[in-house]
């Protein structure tokens, strides 16, 4: 059975840069042949996004071949001037994505807001509109653009290949997203070893993940009346009565 609260769409771009942020400051950059869990979970918040919920990535299907590109890029360093580096993007990507979303269960102060049918028709018109945000593959440098889809729909390039990859960042877990003792109060990156078959790479939850980086410690940001406005309601038949 389908699920109310699911969304499915395409994403693409001309260069796409999915990188291990352990590794990203300063220095050469590689990316990762396929994008991680942490980077089309941000495209998502960046289509819709409130601190009631929780964005999960269930699938990704790759769907143009898997290209890379180097370039001479000069980045700013934080001691002033600049050194030449090489950048290897990915390029003509294209994912379809499909995601779900969840109460955050450690937003207890945010219980009011939990309205399914008001945020599933929200994550929807924005996702007709091109997202709330400006949607980056990886980093800024690497604009992409997002539409609707229907999931498996049309050929894709690896329809018939399996691929296994070596052990690649999953994402992070941040104090609002803690799932047991370990990730309270902390943030966390994680990792896993992904398989992709017949094109399609399913992940594991968070909690799943069996290799974790503590990171630093980091207390939970507080939504009280005076930072946070809750949503306003729908009326019969689906027209929003309220500031989104």
């Amino acid at each position: 059975m389908k699920r109310k609260n699911l969304i499915e769409f395409k994403v693409y771009g001309r260069y796409a840069l999915f990188t291990d942020p352990l590794t990203r400051i300063g220095g050469e950059k590689f990316t990762y042949q396929v994008p991680t869990y942490q980077a089309l979970k941000g495209i998502t918040e960046s289509v819709y996004w409130k601190p009631t919920l929780q964005w999960f990535i269930d699938d990704v299907r790759i769907i143009n071949r898997i290209q890379t590109q180097s370039q001479g890029i000069r980045p700013i360093k934080y001691t002033g001037g600049n050194d030449l580096s090489i950048y290897t993007y990915l390029k003509d990507v294209e994912y379809q994505v499909r995601a779900h979303f969840e109460w955050n269960e450690n937003r207890k102060d945010l219980e009011r807001d939990r309205n399914e049918n008001k945020h599933y028709i929200v994550a929807k018109r924005m996702l007709s509109r091109g997202g709330r945000r400006d949607i980056f593959l990886g980093t800024r440098e690497c604009q992409g653009y997002v539409e609707p889809c229907k999931f498996g729909e049309g050929e894709g390039y690896y329809d018939d290949t399996d691929m296994d990859f070596s052990l690649m960042f999953h994402g992070m877990t941040y104090p609002d997203e803690a799932y047991n003792d370990e990730t309270k109060d902390k943030m966390t990156a994680r990792f896993w070893m992904p398989k992709m078959v017949n094109g399609y790479i399913q992940f594991i939850r968070p909690e799943e993940c069996s290799i974790h980086r503590r990171l630093r410690e980091m207390n939970m940001k507080t939504f009280d009346d005076s930072n946070f406005t809750v949503i306003g309601e729908f009326e019969e038949g689906g027209v929003f009565d309220g500031v989104d």
